[in-house]
């Protein structure tokens, strides 16, 4: 009740975490549907983990319709400052040329970069 309400304000730590909640089922019932809509909304503001896992929502059709290309753009968006799921998220696809070009140094340097 206390993330829904921190969500509801604007509080992207909470659209996160209430994101994950209905991605898991934990807390809730199962809606990818939900998970993603709040997981744009927070990496909208910029929170890294949510342009993650909104990206892995991409990548996979979970709660919208999968896209690769997107899924790339939003791992770009939260590997820049550093985040390192990201980093090797965007390797992988890198490696196996989903949603960008296959470029195996570009996957051995974010590979590199997600380690440190």
């Amino acid at each position: 009740r206390l993330f829904t309400q921190a969500a509801e304000q604007g509080w992207a730590q909470a659209q996160y975490n209430l994101g994950m909640c209905y991605l898991t089922g934990n807390g809730t019932a199962h809606d990818e549907v939900k998970a993603a809509r709040l997981f744009r909304k927070a990496a909208k503001q910029g929170f890294t983990a949510a342009q993650f896992a909104l990206g892995r929502c991409f990548a996979v059709g979970a709660g919208v319709v999968q896209d690769e290309e997107e899924a790339v753009k939003l791992y770009m968006q939260a590997a820049a400052p550093g985040y390192a799921l990201a980093q090797f998220a965007l390797g992988l696809c890198c490696v196996q040329g989903k949603g960008c070009v296959q470029d195996g140094e570009a996957a051995a340097k974010l590979f590199t970069q997600a380690a440190d």
